[in-house]
């Protein structure tokens, strides 16, 4: 039995994984200081499946705090890290660029400064965001990734370079990944998808931003944890991989398909293109299949079925104060 740090890992992806992590009979450490970028009740709801069972465990501290990693360090003999806090978001990211420096590049050293006397497997979560506004399609990972559009974009672009840095120095086996615009139940609710069934559900306009004509690679979230989990146990040397779908649905198709998995007509609020959005995403996934078998098997109208579902027994729940969105 592998002991395994998840940080973030009450948030939408980390609470996934974690449940992976257990069903095969891991142990697993939670690192997660419940930000209240949104209501940190929802984090509570995430982890209610995983928190009863005994191979589980709830630290809640902050990776600016050096005192407390190298204390959970002490105590626990980690077999890996998989490193999946973050402040997330591009438009918050444009407000306060401090803060995501602070939390995503400092957080990230902090984090690295405990695996230099002893190298474990090392997952960092990145961001498709790293590729920048470009229009040539499939993006790979040897792909120039200079020209971040926010600061957001920067940050996990920079955590990938000081993962690598650590990794040339101490020897750290490391996989960086870079997840596509991932959805599914537990979805953050200030994310695309669980904004707009949120807004057609109650009646409101979906804002739709630009022409409607700006691609995504949407990436269903047990996907993501499949293919982290196999990162996760082939780690060696310094890998970066895509994570997608692999599949680009137009701005105006996505509201449109989410709709329809609501039952609903959707009405639309055309506004401007914001700062920090990018014409298009798209993964190639060939280094991942190859190397980690990774291969998405849930297409996007399955996968809106599924969070449709989640949505609305979620809400008859009582859902908390949904913060940002």
């Amino acid at each position: 039995m592998r002991t395994l740090l998840v940080t973030g890992g009450a948030g939408f992806i980390g609470s996934h994984l974690c449940e992976a992590l257990l069903a095969r009979g891991d142990r697993v450490v939670v690192f997660d200081n419940f930000d209240p970028f949104y209501a940190p009740a929802i984090k509570e709801r995430n982890i209610e499946r995983a928190r009863d069972n005994p191979r589980y465990r709830l630290v809640r501290g902050d990776l600016g705090d050096e005192k407390a990693l190298a204390a959970l360090f002490a105590e626990e003999p980690f077999d890996g890290v998989v490193h999946l806090a973050a402040l997330a978001g591009v438009r918050p990211s444009i407000k306060n660029p401090a803060a995501y420096e602070r939390v995503n590049g400092l957080g990230t050293v902090h984090l690295l400064e405990r695996l230099r006397e002893r190298p474990i497997p090392f997952v960092f979560g990145s961001s498709s965001s790293v590729y920048g506004a470009r229009d040539r399609v499939p993006f790979r990972e040897d792909d120039a990734c200079a020209t971040p559009a926010s600061p957001y974009a920067a940050t996990k672009r920079a955590g990938e370079l000081l993962a690598y840095a650590s990794h040339r120095l101490f020897g750290i086996p490391t996989a960086c990944l870079r997840f596509f615009t991932v959805f599914g139940p537990r979805q953050r609710p200030e994310m695309a998808i669980h904004k707009f069934a949120r807004q057609i559900e109650e009646g409101g306009a979906v804002p739709m931003f630009g022409d409607g004509s700006t691609r995504r690679d949407y990436t269903y979230v047990d996907d993501v944890v499949s293919g982290t989990l196999a990162a996760l146990d082939r780690c060696a040397g310094y890998e970066i991989y895509n994570l997608g779908g692999s599949r680009m649905v137009t701005l105006a198709d996505l509201i449109e398909k989410i709709a329809q998995a609501l039952g609903k007509r959707p009405r639309i609020e055309r506004r401007p293109e914001e700062p920090g959005d990018v014409p298009v995403t798209c993964a190639d996934v060939t280094k991942a299949g190859e190397r980690l078998g990774y291969a998405p098997r849930v297409p996007l109208e399955e996968g809106l079925a599924r969070f449709v579902a989640w949505f609305r027994a979620d809400r008859e729940r009582g859902t908390p104060l949904e913060g940002r969105g």
